[in-house]
């Protein structure tokens, strides 16, 4: 929000204090002229108050912008709203650090920059709310960055500074001004004498006896004690009415009032105070429990100025002039509680299984010093019980276990069988191979009759054969035959009898055991020639039960994925017209004659044979002549 106000500040500040001092000066004995009833004054600047509020929940550690102040900027407020782990920080707008910067927490007081004096407040008694605060009276000479260093949740800061509109300059001397009073003729009144001042003599309005012509003014006699011993303290200056001349001490009532001359303040004092260690705030520990470590800012400053108000000007030199070997320590241990320890609250739970191994469990729980239980985060998690292992319970009893007998029996009439299914299982029901019980295997198959048959057409079938593999997936078959029953006798007939019947299967996949990890390969490829020595390759690869890639196959047993074929000569197919000519055609062959059409004519024969024996030689050699 923004409000408009009148107050003499900004660039033209000395101006207004001056133009104000005089219009005491200048104003008749009878009574000031008070500056709302002075004829034609405008105000010398119109502000615009800004304000603003910077509130926020949680933020990362580390310094956040709240605002920038632009340069001309005055009475200037940033206020904490309440107290906290949190610091105010100025910069400029070159990044060069004025109160709180690098890391480096300054300790409250007074620090001259861009061209005003900043004055920052930390209330530090244990029962005060009000937070940090930082005032200046400006205006800015550079733009001011404001930061929060952010360290605890729910920071809010409010800030208020105050902005010139306009600007109108005192008159110009020659001109006439528009705060002087006037008398009957309208001219300015002015009772100033033009004379060589005193030393110990200010510019007043002396009195003037009509009848003696003696005047009289005011004059410094003395001051009082100094409000510092060193640094650039002020006293206050003691004045005295005397006699102009004779500097003869006569009545105060013979002097003109209109200057507070008891009012007025010297320097005092001016040389530099001893340089000191300022010594800041200790930072958090290092731990939040458990020995730590927490450090702190120590700076060598030196007063250079002492206010009024009991605030002082300091700067930073170098750490001589404190003195090195008597510098405060910048690190100290810390301790903010005692740490978290587990606790074993609950011995191991039973093994989760009666045989065999299994798993079993037990408490454990991160508690305070105080006996509370604290989340697993607050204890050293490196240092944890274990709350879960391994048991092992002892081996397994296995036993046969079977179902029961089918109801139906497989042949509605003559002899059949009935079946029911055997397992092998350990004490807590886990299914083994077959052959992993001790004892006889109890029979999965009975004998079982339906009666006499008459005049019957039967699917009979025999035993399965063994498995095709001796491990992995393999076939295994039995016969089926079409069986005529009269009554007791059997006749085995043609297949077709029986196809109204649903015939059997014949085949089924088996599978004894895992063959683990072996060689795999595809079938061979055609051959590269139908004669004369080509060659055909297959894909090999080790693969594991699971159908996946693997390493681990032997390399010595590894399958040939090369091999020659068609290893027989070529046998040229002669046409019976083509014949040679001349006895020694052998001659034109090893000559390398066969590419010229005359000679193939002439040795038909000789050449097509060479041809199919040495292709590539004939092609190359013909491409070369």
């Amino acid at each position: 929000m923004a409000g408009l106000w009148q107050q003499p500040c900004y660039l033209g500040q000395g101006r207004v204090l001056a133009l104000l001092h005089s219009i005491c000066l200048l104003s008749p004995a009878t009574g000031a002229l008070s500056w709302d009833n002075a004829v034609g004054l405008s105000p010398l600047e119109q502000f615009e108050v800004v304000k603003g509020n910077f509130s926020r929940t949680f933020l990362h550690v580390g310094y956040h912008k709240i605002t920038e102040i632009p340069a001309g900027a005055c009475n200037i407020s940033i206020q904490e709203t309440k107290k906290s782990q949190n610091y105010l920080a100025l910069l400029s707008q070159r990044g060069v650090s004025i109160i709180n910067g690098n890391w480096l927490i300054n300790r409250p007081g007074i620090y001259a920059a861009l061209g005003t004096h900043l004055t920052y407040r930390r209330p530090n008694e244990i029962r005060s709310r009000n937070g940090e605060s930082i005032t200046a009276p400006g205006p800015l000479t550079e733009d001011l960055h404001v930061y929060l260093i952010y360290q605890q949740p729910f920071p809010t800061v409010q800030y208020e500074y105050s902005m010139p509109l306009n600007r109108y300059l005192a008159p110009e001397p020659g001109t006439p001004s528009a705060v002087l009073p006037l008398d009957d003729d309208g001219n300015t009144k002015q009772s100033i004498i033009k004379e060589a001042r005193h030393p110990n003599q200010v510019p007043s309005y002396p009195t003037v006896n009509s009848e003696s012509h003696v005047t009289y003014t005011w004059m410094k006699t003395g001051h009082t004690e100094c409000s510092t011993t060193c640094g650039t303290g002020k006293h206050q200056v003691v004045w005295e009415c005397v006699e102009k001349d004779s500097q003869t001490a006569v009545p105060a009532d013979f002097c003109h009032s209109a200057i507070e001359t008891t009012t007025w303040e010297e320097d005092c004092n001016i040389q530099p105070c001893p340089a000191y260690w300022d010594v800041g705030e200790w930072s958090e520990c290092s731990r939040r429990c458990g020995p730590g470590t927490q450090h702190r800012q120590v700076i060598c400053r030196q007063v250079t100025d002492v206010h009024a108000s009991g605030t002082e000007t300091s700067v930073t030199v170098t750490s001589e002039l404190c003195g090195s070997s008597d510098m405060p320590v910048t690190q100290s241990t810390c301790q903010l509680k005692i740490c978290s320890q587990w606790d074993i609250r609950s011995e191991w739970s039973p093994c989760s299984v009666p045989c065999g191994v299994g798993q079993r469990t037990r408490e454990v729980v991160c508690v305070s010093n105080q006996g509370d239980v604290d989340d697993d985060q607050e204890c050293n998690m490196n240092l944890k019980p274990d709350t879960i292992q391994n048991c092992d319970m002892g081996l397994c009893a296995r036993s046969w276990f079977t179902s029961i007998w089918s109801q139906r029996c497989s042949a509605e009439c003559g002899r059949g069988s009935r079946t029911r299914s055997v397992v092998c299982l350990m004490d807590h029901v886990t299914n083994l191979p077959l052959d992993s019980c001790e004892g006889e295997r109890p029979p999965e198959v009975t004998s079982c009759d339906s009666g006499p048959c008459q005049n019957r057409l039967e699917w009979y079938t025999g035993p399965w054969s063994q498995c095709s593999t001796e491990c992995g997936n393999g076939t295994q078959t039995r016969s089926v035959a079409c069986i005529f029953n009269s009554d007791g006798q059997m006749e085995v007939v043609d297949q077709l009898k029986c196809s109204s019947l649903s015939k059997p299967i014949t085949a089924q996949p088996c599978r004894l055991k895992p063959c683990g990890v072996q060689w795999y390969v595809t079938e061979w490829s055609a051959c590269s020639r139908t004669c004369n020595a080509g060659f055909r390759v297959r894909e090999v690869r080790c693969l594991a039960d699971n159908i996946v890639p693997s390493d681990r196959c032997d390399p010595s047993l590894i399958p040939e994925s090369r091999e020659e074929c068609n290893e027989q000569p070529c046998v040229a197919e002669i046409d019976p017209l083509c014949s040679d000519k001349y006895h020694n055609c052998m001659v034109v062959v090893q000559a390398r004659l066969c590419v010229y059409s005359y000679y193939r004519s002439v040795c038909c024969a000789s050449c097509s044979r060479a041809q199919e024996t040495h292709p590539n030689s004939f092609q190359n050699n013909h491409i070369r002549r």
